[in-house]
């Protein structure tokens, strides 16, 4: 038998039925304190509340809206969750060219201060302890015709030559693996969103976008420096790959942090196995311990270092008594004799003093693997196929995806369900 026709009209409109389903926003929006936001106003037109804006994009993150364009479409649809967000249902809702100028104009520095508060909120609950932190960074594509590999583009990836379509990215590499013993590189235009995570909830605590030829090294101290001055936390370890296997790296996190550096040892490094004599001068591969030719500041990249030569070039004295290199060295045949360089402005014995082999670094090594999962979950918020261009405009959207993340575990966290911090997008249905 076919079904009766449903012809009978609504009493009221079905959103209004569904309300309830918005009314958990409320709880959402109100982990925001965004009254920073409004002191950072533009000449024009009467603008949209900012605050109201943000709560939009970060609606956008919850739905994975994917351009600002279903946005504004979004909003016009649904008058309730406008009225969440802050806006007149009544009025039109914000154009796309609001949303992309509050992107590109506001200073990322407004919407850090969002963030960071969000993190000493979870921090005060007792959620974030901060014990374990590890760092790492995640590769942000820029929307440029170079990155479409289905265009033609003369000189696709030469660095000197910035692509027109976004002047502010540069260029990087992704390291891939096809296969579990073949190691691949790609060239991508863009930036990186680098990253410090607390390993035992897998919450960001720390974020910063910059161009994607920045190194990850170069971010690590001062990333370090900015959660030790904002937030109050009791740090035991600091985990990360072989990319910060640097002595004045792990210099800072145990002076500084008074920590246990888990840094995996980078086997391009040869300083550690650098055999040195009772005095510390470096022996070479012959036995001989080697001259010293001074102290000099390496301008390029900021270390200061102590030269050391052959005895046997070095020294005519020595000479007498060992004309020829034993190992017949090929530098020793060349002419110049081996060299080689101590840094003295780190202390290398830390560095060496790590037992890399040892069951507890095996441990809280592997908690690593947190950073991975983190950046899955920004991701999935559309934070890494982002359509503006433009660093600052780039900033915003990954700190506005990290203000999401940390606005959903704090509202997990006040409603009492504190084993969903991390549900990212099923944590308003299931409220």
């Amino acid at each position: 038998m076919k079904p009766l026709p449903f012809n009978q009209n609504l009493l009221f409109p079905a959103e209004e039925l569904l309300s309830d389903r918005f009314n958990r926003y409320d709880l959402l929006f109100s982990t925001l304190n965004a009254s920073n936001l409004e002191s950072a106003k533009s000449m024009g037109r009467n603008p949209f509340p900012r605050s109201s804006i943000l709560k939009a994009l970060v609606y956008k993150n919850i739905r994975s809206i994917y351009t600002l364009s279903d946005l504004t479409r979004e909003l016009f649809e649904h008058p309730t969750i406008a009225l969440k967000c802050g806006f007149n249902p009544f009025k039109p809702s914000p154009s796309v060219e609001r949303f992309s100028s509050f992107l590109k104009d506001t200073p990322n520095d407004c919407l850090q201060l969002i963030r960071t508060d969000l993190v000493n909120q979870l921090i005060r609950l007792g959620e974030i302890s901060g014990r374990y932190l590890s760092t790492d960074s995640c590769p942000l594509k820029a929307s440029v015709k170079e990155n479409n590999l289905k265009t033609t583009v003369k000189e696709r990836f030469l660095k000197d030559k910035v692509p027109l379509g976004d002047p502010q990215c540069r260029l990087g590499i992704i390291v891939i693996f096809p296969t579990p013993s073949q190691k691949k590189i790609e060239y991508f235009w863009g930036y990186r969103n680098h990253v410090v995570i607390d390993t035992l909830t897998e919450l960001p605590i720390a974020e910063v976008t910059k161009p994607a030829n920045v190194h990850d090294s170069n971010l690590f101290v001062p990333q370090l420096k900015y959660v030790k001055e904002n937030f109050n936390l009791s740090i035991e370890a600091v985990i990360g790959d072989s990319a910060f296997d640097s002595a004045s790296i792990i210099e800072f996190i145990v002076k500084e942090f008074k920590a246990k550096p888990i840094i995996a040892k980078n086997p391009r490094g040869g300083q550690n196995t650098k055999k040195l004599s009772s005095t510390g001068t470096p022996i070479c591969i012959a036995g001989f311990e080697m001259l010293s030719r001074g102290i000099f500041k390496d301008k390029k990249q900021n270390r200061v270092r102590h030269k050391f030569v052959c005895p046997i070039r070095g020294s005519k004295k020595f000479a007498k008594k060992v004309p020829i290199c034993p190992w017949w060295h090929p530098k020793f045949l060349a002419g110049s004799g081996c060299m080689t360089y101590l840094r003295v402005d780190v202390n290398e014995s830390i560095r060496q003093s790590i037992n890399y082999g040892s069951e507890e670094f095996k441990k809280i090594y592997n908690l690593r693997t947190g950073s991975e999962r983190v950046f899955s979950r920004l991701l999935s918020i559309c934070m890494q196929y982002s359509t503006v261009k433009g660093l600052n405009s780039t900033a915003n959207i990954c700190t506005i995806a990290h203000i999401t993340v940390l606005a959903v575990a704090l509202a997990a966290v006040k409603a009492g369900q504190r084993d969903k911090i991390r549900f990212i997008k099923t944590l308003i249905p299931n409220l």
